[in-house]
């Protein structure tokens, strides 16, 4: 079998920056086998290192089973299924403080799951259960 027709130019460049598609360009075949190999590699080292990031972070900030209880006690679900917009993979339950107030600090449950390289997250509730509280 012999090689199929050379076309008299280049192939269409995918939707990349100028900066990107104008220095391939310049390069030789060789050298253009060698940045895609090393485009591959790093790509999958990228990926790895995103879920490697993502289970540390998992790690650090989601709550224990004692604060998933105490949710469930409350009557709030902890099944993300049960949640319209978070995934059933990957999310988990974790506690945001907001700025302190007039001395107080304001703790909140929520969801938290990455897309891509974006942290996503949805409201759940007070840490602090207000039907609780005492005037």
């Amino acid at each position: 079998m012999g090689r199929p027709p050379c076309s008299s130019t280049p192939p269409d460049p995918p939707d990349l920056p100028s900066y990107v598609v104008d220095p391939l360009d310049r390069q030789s075949p060789d050298r253009l086998d060698e940045i895609a190999e090393y485009a591959a590699s790093l790509a999958t080292w990228k990926r790895r290192r995103e879920h490697t990031d993502a289970s540390d972070r998992r790690a650090a900030e989601a709550v224990g089973e004692e604060e998933l209880g105490v949710l469930s006690e409350r009557g709030t679900s902890t099944d993300p299924a049960d949640y319209e917009d978070v995934p059933s993979n990957g999310a988990y339950v974790t506690v945001k403080t907001t700025k302190r107030s007039d001395g107080k600090r304001y703790r909140y449950y929520y969801w938290q799951w990455r897309e891509g390289e974006t942290w996503n997250n949805e409201y759940i509730g007070p840490v602090e259960d207000s039907s609780s509280d005492e005037g």
